[in-house]
């Protein structure tokens, strides 16, 4: 990992723990096993979705863009404001932005079988 990457951990002490793991040539960052965060280029990037995204395009923090199949492809992950290095407690709010947008992406659990429905 890098030494961006393994700073993380201090950054969102007060967000709660953290893993990072690397994927697709950045890292991926998660808590409760779910990814709300990702580092490329050193840069991070926070999750974001409909109910957030206003608050990152206020601020102007671009959106994450890589090169797929020769076109620019968006990501729902914007970069996160420089005072998250700096502030903990800032780090801790817009980590909970992007914590809710992971949230609410994702799938809704699967209900477990029917005890009482016949099998097959």
């Amino acid at each position: 990992m890098s030494e961006f990457s393994d700073n993380l951990h201090e950054v969102f002490e007060r967000f709660g723990r953290i893993a990072v793991r690397r994927m697709f040539g950045g890292h991926g960052v998660f808590h409760e096993g779910r990814m709300f965060a990702l580092v490329a280029r050193e840069r991070l990037y926070l999750k974001t979705d409909a109910q957030n995204r206003a608050a990152f395009e206020a601020r102007g923090l671009p959106a994450f863009e890589y090169a797929r199949q020769g076109e620019l492809a968006r990501m729902n992950y914007h970069e996160a404001p420089a005072e998250v290095f700096e502030d903990r407690d800032e780090a801790a709010r817009w980590a909970r932005l992007a914590w809710d947008a992971a949230l609410r992406a994702a799938a809704p659990p699967r209900k477990p079988p029917n005890p009482r429905a016949p099998r097959r």
